[in-house]
């Protein structure tokens, strides 16, 4: 083993080992190993580390069958290791290997040789020299051996010249070829041999012929060079040594030293130096130590010869001098100059390095004993047995003397009174009377004083079962909140581990699963549902299988969740401000009994709700109030539990809060007849949003059993049952006639206001009415605009009411110029008090005047209606130009001959260019038939019409002159006034101020004022001195000058002093108002919180 290590920067060590069985040579044939070794702790990654053979030969290019290379990593020692196989050594393998490793510019490496002879077996002796001045000197070329002695015969050969003659580094080859033990002293006596050398030009001094060093040693080779300026070389076994922390090259003056350091048995080899065509050569012995291995109960002879006969030795084991007794386990023997410790029965105790001590040196070597292999003739065989059955083991080993523990789980058995433990002779037993679980495991035999171990499976088999009583829910049912995670832990037992599944009815939960998973450990089994849901409610089933039976258990799951929301409430009654709501409760409870529930409003148009309830309504009903008339809403509802709030419910269908009107005012009776009372009325003072849908009218005759004054109280009160409604559906007019009423018959009559609230307090005359009819004259009330001539054009209706007065009811008759009028023509309809003359289209010939007659009886009265329909006129007749002069033209014409049943109201004239020929009108409601048209140009041809104009407008066509009029130029010239640009600018000034305003809160107030300026002023609207920019409240706009800042629903926060300033580069103006707002806010409201109280009645 070689090492090299450098101290630098970044400390790193490498360390080359050899493993083989002999030191060296190595011996053809087998497998060499070399390890390097890179302690790296600090470094950042994988240091490089390449093999070499020779100089430059990479070996990592020549893997392959016979040279494989390794690296591993281990992690806890920080240390890399790099290992070379070589597989089935040769001869050629030899040489001079190197190992290099790098990390950034950080190097170290370490060269080595090997060797390859063939196979020998070498006997290990130790001798000393004869040479007299050496003896006693120990040579470290004999190893020690446990062997018989076998003589071998060599042939006479004269060793000593062939020594002579051949180089130093044949030497120990020319040894081992002859047999040679005694090759120091045979170096020490050829190194005193007189030998005429001649003399060298390159070294004044040479090196010596041998060195020796003890291993682990430092040794320093030197020369002393004739010529310093000669290079020089050092080699070992033929191959150059490069300067490295094991070889360090010196010079001082002419001397060239070499320093090994760390020697080891690799450095035992031959050297040499070269200084320039001359070499000198020598060789350096590495003293090391074998070892003998060998079993118990073996003999053990460790031999030594010395150098002389009745040397005085001693023998030392681990330091320790061996006792050579009588009583002694060791012996010792002496036959001439060899010395043997013999140590009869070994046993284990004997391991040790043991050296023999002689006067001139020591030589030691290392003895393991090991152990004799064991014979099994019976082996531990694996055994399944069920729980509580006997458990027996056997074995048979050799040897039989030999003594022997059991292991379980490599823990100790220890006898005890369940368990046995028995020893005779081969056999080994282990009995167990009622095994348990515990029993089960790995079973072990161990011999004393051996490595070797018999093992065997004991399997304890039990029928798995499911521990549901440690549960501590009752009815096994386990009750958790849906979105928390459940983990349902259940105790399981059974040997081997059953095979656990899990199910919700037929299906099978995986533990794969992503949100719902089982999961099965050694002694229990686990349920997890990341995210309960309501689903996941429901009896889930174990089922446990082993070889030794099935069990099955259940365990039932209630997730409890915030109810389901209701359905949509339902409002079967609205109030004035209340409504009453009812709702069902909602069809899914979350497996917990609904606590109560919350009620929340909004108005439909607004997304605020409001909650109207902080404490729970335990009914399905609630009636909300404070809500405004004629506003539309709508409510939901919250259902709780003891989990929580459910979603809201639909919205219910959005109703209005009502109120009914109040009662109609001035009942009074408008006409009797035999069988009729008609009754008329004005409306309600007060009707609400809720509008006005009809009346109800009713009677009650006088004799019925209700007949009493009580029938004139409000409604709600006795004997309303007895009143007869006179009509069947409402009537929206303020006047109705009861019919088929007895004549001479005594009636009460009361109105009822209805709208969508219900019906007001009825209005009842004071006084009974008999039923008798009286008569009356007839009388003609002509409307005013009837008294003159009634108007209207070609195509529109006519439609005409005359009314009329007597009863009973008049006869009415028409006549047209005293002529009956055709019905086919104009529609007549006639009511009890008026007549209506209806044309759809009327014509020129519907005109006239038309008599109306009323009769009664023996009285008439009678009226007439003028009619006249107009249409559009003709065009005028014969348009001419009577002159033309300058730039004047005079036009005449005659009227038209159809004026379209209406006088001419004027005339309208236009001119074309002959050029153009587009029209221009020079005039319009022009009443004369002749006009001078002026301002003509020069030059031009132009051409005229003219329409004519009555009430009705312009005459469908015009009459155009058929010659043109030509301008004549009259020598005229045309002068173009200058004009002066007028300056337009100006400062802003307010035309109309800010006027103090009041507003009502709640409903949008405008500030208008008008600005004059140029060029456009910046508008600036300021609130208490403070510009109003992007708040929602308020919107500005700017048309023509006039500004206008409208407020958004104010309430009384929002007023006070508003200015509007105007701006432009001319410079300013500001004009202020006072804004008040009357109304009240709820105990909350603000600025924001205003539109959080929308909808609610003012306190």
């Amino acid at each position: 083993q070689g090492t090299v290590k450098r101290e630098d920067e970044q400390k790193f060590c490498l360390c080359v080992c050899h493993e083989h069985t002999f030191v060296s040579p190595d011996v053809q044939g087998a497998d060499i190993h070399f390890i390097a070794k890179v302690e790296a702790k600090d470094l950042l990654r994988k240091p490089t580390v390449k093999w070499f053979k020779g100089k430059w030969m990479d070996l990592a290019s020549k893997t392959g069958k016979h040279l494989q290379l390794k690296e591993t990593f281990d992690r806890l020692t920080k240390i890399h290791t790099f290992e070379m196989h070589i597989i089935k050594a040769k001869e050629n393998y030899g040489g001079n290997y190197r190992c290099e490793v790098n990390y950034k510019d950080k190097f170290d490496s370490c060269s080595f040789d090997l060797e390859v002879k063939g196979r020998v077996i070498l006997d290990p002796v130790i001798v000393f020299s004869e040479g007299q001045e050496d003896a006693g000197e120990l040579d470290f070329s004999g190893l020690l051996k446990h062997r018989e002695h076998k003589q071998e015969d060599v042939p006479e050969v004269d060793v000593w010249e062939i020594l002579k003659n051949a180089r130093p580094d044949e030497y120990e080859k020319i040894a081992f070829t002859y047999g040679i033990t005694d090759l120091r002293g045979l170096l020490k006596r050829l190194k005193k041999t007189k030998k005429v050398e001649k003399k060298s030009e390159a070294f004044a001094k040479k090196l010596d012929a041998a060195y020796q060093v003890d291993k682990g040693g430092k040794i320093r080779f030197m020369v002393d060079l004739a010529d310093p300026t000669v290079e020089l070389k050092w080699y070992k076994n033929g191959q150059e040594i490069r300067s490295t922390p094991k070889y360090i090259f010196e010079h001082k003056g002419t001397q060239r030293i070499m320093v090994i350091n760390n020697c080891s048995m690799l450095d035992d080899a031959a050297y040499s130096v070269a200084a320039g065509d001359e070499k000198c050569t020598t060789e350096l012995f590495v003293k090391g130590t074998i070892t003998v291995k060998t079993t118990v109960n073996e003999r053990i002879e460790l031999e030594c010869e010395v150098s002389e006969e009745g040397a005085q030795v001693k023998w030392m084991k681990n330091g320790v001098e061996v006792p050579t007794g009588v009583r002694s386990r060791y012996r010792v023997k002496v036959e001439g100059t060899k010395h043997t410790l013999v140590i009869d029965d070994a046993s284990k105790d004997d391991t040790g390095v043991y050296s023999i001590m002689a006067t001139g040196g020591t030589s030691e070597a290392r003895v393991q004993v090991d152990l004799k292999p064991l014979k099994i003739f019976q082996d531990l065989q694996d055994i399944t047995l069920k729980l509580g059955e006997p458990l027996k083991m056997h074995c048979e080993i050799f040897p039989g003397n030999v003594p022997g523990r059991w292991y379980r789980n490599g823990q100790l058995i220890q006898a005890n009174d369940r368990i046995n433990i028995l020893h005779r002779a081969k056999n080994h037993r282990l009995e167990v009377e009622a095994t348990s679980l515990h029993d089960s495991g790995d079973y072990t035999f161990v011999l004393e004083g051996y490595s070797q171990s018999l093992s065997a499976k004991v399997h304890i088999i039990d029928p798995p079962r499911v521990h549901l009583e440690t549960l501590n829910f009752p009815d096994n049912t386990v009750t958790i909140v849906a979105g928390n995670k459940l983990r349902l832990e259940i105790p399981i037992s059974g040997e081997p581990a059953p095979r656990v599944v899990w199910m919700k009815g037929e299906r099978v939960i995986l533990e794969s699963g992503h949100r719902v998973h089982a999961e099965t450990y050694g002694d229990h089994t686990s349920l997890t549902i990341e995210v309960t849901e309501r689903e996941d409610s429901g009896n889930y089933k174990i089922v446990l299988q082993n070889e030794a039976g099935e069990d099955t258990g259940s365990v039932k799951v209630k997730v409890v969740d915030i109810p389901d929301p209701p359905e949509a409430p339902l409002v079967p009654v609205v109030g004035g401000d209340w409504c009453s709501m009812t709702w069902d409760p909602p069809i899914y409870d979350g497996s917990s009994p609904i606590l109560g529930y919350f009620v929340e409003r909004k108005k439909k148009q607004s997304s605020r709700w409001m909650r109207l309830n902080f404490d729970l309504i335990k009914e399905t009903t609630f009636e909300p109030k404070k809500m405004i008339e004629g506003v539309p809403y709508e409510v939901r509802v919250f259902a709780v539990n003891a989990i929580g709030v459910s979603k809201a419910s639909e919205p219910s269908k959005a109703f209005v809060p009502l109120a009914v009107t109040s009662e109609p005012t001035m009942l009074v009776v408008d006409d009797v007849t035999d069988d009729t009372v008609t009754m008329k009325w004005r409306p309600p003072d007060t009707i609400g949003a809720a509008g006005l849908d009809g009346y109800l009218v009713e009677y009650c005759v006088e004799g019925s059993k209700t007949w009493t004054r009580s029938d004139i109280k409000a409604e709600g009160e006795g004997g309303t049952d007895e009143w007869i409604p006179a009509n069947k559906g409402l009537t929206e007019k303020t006047k109705y006639t009861i019919t088929g009423l007895p004549t001479n018959a005594k009636i009460l009559v009361r109105v009822k206001a209805v709208n969508a609230a219900g019906c007001s307090t009825p209005r009842t005359i004071q006084h009974s009415i008999l039923v008798k009819e009286v008569i009356e004259p007839p009388k003609i009330r002509i409307p005013r605009h009837l008294k003159q001539t009634y108007t209207r054009r070609v195509g529109e209706a006519v439609n005409l009411v005359v009314p009329f007065l007597g009863k009973p009811r008049p006869k009415v008759s028409w006549l047209k110029e005293g002529q009956p009028i055709d019905p086919t023509h104009v529609s007549i309809r006639n009511t009890e008090c008026d007549s209506i003359i209806f044309i759809r289209k009327a014509e020129r010939s519907h005109s006239g005047k038309y008599e109306l007659t009323v009769q009664v009886e023996n009285h008439t009265d009678t009226a007439i209606l003028d009619i006249q329909i107009v249409d559009l006129p003709g065009p005028p007749q014969a348009v001419t130009i009577e002159e033309v002069w300058g730039e004047n033209v005079a036009l005449d014409w005659s009227p038209p001959k159809d004026i379209g049943n209406s006088p001419i109201s004027g005339y309208t004239i236009q001119k074309a260019d002959k050029k153009t020929m587009e029209w221009y009108t020079c005039v319009e409601h022009y009443h004369r038939t002749c006009i001078t048209i002026s301002d003509l140009v020069i030059g031009n041809e132009y051409f005229f019409r003219i329409y004519a104009e009555n009430m009705c407008g312009l005459s469908e066509s015009a009459t155009q002159t058929k010659d043109c009029a030509l301008i004549v130029k009259e020598g005229l010239q045309l002068r173009t006034p200058e004009y002066i640009d007028h300056d337009f600018k100006e400062p802003p000034r307010f035309t109309q101020p800010l006027i103090n305003t009041f507003a009502v809160a709640g409903y949008n107030a405008t500030l208008n004022c008008s600005v004059r300026a140029n060029p456009r002023p910046k508008v600036i609207w300021m609130k208490n001195k403070i510009a109003i920019i992007d708040d929602p409240r308020y919107r500005m706009f700017s048309n023509q000058g006039v500004c206008t800042l409208e407020v958004r629903k104010p309430n009384p926060y929002d007023g006070g002093l508003y200015a509007c300033k105007a701006v432009n580069d001319l410079g300013e103006d500001q004009v202020e108002c006072r804004l008040e707002v009357k109304g009240e806010c709820g105990p909350h409201e603000g600025h924001l919180p205003r539109r959080l109280g929308d909808g609610f009645p003012k306190a």
